[in-house]
């Protein structure tokens, strides 16, 4: 693959380094990425398309299911096209605006995604322990306000981190080592003392992930107390169907974000090329695997996506 070399110099744009180290193999390097984004971006969109077409689909769960679909495209988008950009041709350029607004958008939709995530474990909750009041208590429009609400949270969360980057004076040095504009990186070719933008990450990462858990946790806390009062093997089987799919993608969702927050933080003797993959990971693999496992596991929408792939 030809290397046009287009890194700039031009000091109202940032250069990113894609995964130094590894420059060689930046080409071999984009397979894995193509591969991940095109089976994230169908299996998404075949949620989407199936839950919208289909009536019978439009109900709090899948609706969730849909949000969730487009948090994870998002989270795609927003650093897949720039990576394969810089693998395939080199073009590591990005203007300071490009960056910030990268930022944002990237750690936002992860936000936005952790809080679907809680809403979806209340969702399980009330299927579970309160199923008669259940269509009452969580209709459409109020799911739609719930999302309406992820997303104000995600914002006012998120938004600080760009503004305060945008108010400090950066640095000649504008090299980013990096596949896309994380927080942290941006912040170490500041002229000035980033201690304000290290604890804000921390900040976000324990209040926002932390609360987050700790919700969900409690809702499933709720739940095995009331399956356990329960004596019926089929009831808590039953129980346990209903919440597998959701359980899966929380451990596929959380467990590489908690891990690379940590490394970057805490995981000075990590070698950066390693810090950088993982991060990579971190935003490839679950998108790409919500889909998958909602579609495998749920049994009305997996019939219904089976039926329109038999029509193809």
């Amino acid at each position: 693959m030809a290397s046009f070399n287009l890194t700039t110099s031009d000091p109202s744009t940032f250069s990113l380094m894609g995964i130094p180290g590894l420059e060689a193999a930046h080409v071999l390097i984009a397979i894995p990425f193509s591969v991940f984004y095109l089976i994230g971006l169908l299996g998404n969109f075949t949620i989407l398309f199936v839950v919208g077409r289909e009536q019978t689909l439009h109900k709090p769960m899948y609706l969730l299911i849909c949000m969730l679909a487009l948090t994870d495209i998002g989270t795609f988008t927003s650093i897949v096209p720039k990576a394969l950009f810089i693998f395939w041709f080199n073009l590591k350029g990005i203007t300071v605006g490009g960056c910030l607004t990268q930022m944002f958008f990237l750690h936002a939709v992860g936000v936005m995604h952790s809080a679907i995530l809680v809403t979806m474990a209340f969702d399980r909750y009330i299927a579970i322990c309160n199923p008669l009041r259940y269509t009452t208590i969580l209709t459409n429009a109020r799911i739609a306000k719930l999302g309406l609400v992820c997303l104000i949270r995600a914002v006012l969360f998120i938004l600080p981190g760009p503004l305060l980057l945008s108010s400090q004076p950066f640095c000649a040095n504008r090299i980013i080592p990096h596949t896309y504009c994380e927080h942290l990186a941006v912040a170490k070719m500041l002229c000035a003392d980033i201690t304000i933008h290290t604890t804000y990450s921390l900040v976000i990462v324990f209040v926002v992930i932390g609360s987050d858990l700790t919700l969900i946790a409690l809702s499933y806390g709720l739940i095995v107390r009331a399956v356990l009062r329960i004596s019926s093997k089929k009831v808590h089987q039953k129980a346990l169907n209903t919440c597998t799919a959701h359980i899966c993608v929380m451990l596929t969702s959380y467990s590489p974000s908690v891990f690379s927050s940590l490394t970057q933080q805490f995981g000075q003797g990590i070698t950066p090329h390693v810090d950088i993959i993982l991060a990579n990971i971190n935003f490839l693999i679950p998108p790409m695997l919500n889909p998958i496992i909602y579609g495998v596991k749920t049994k009305e929408l997996r019939d219904k996506v089976v039926k329109y792939i038999c029509r193809i």
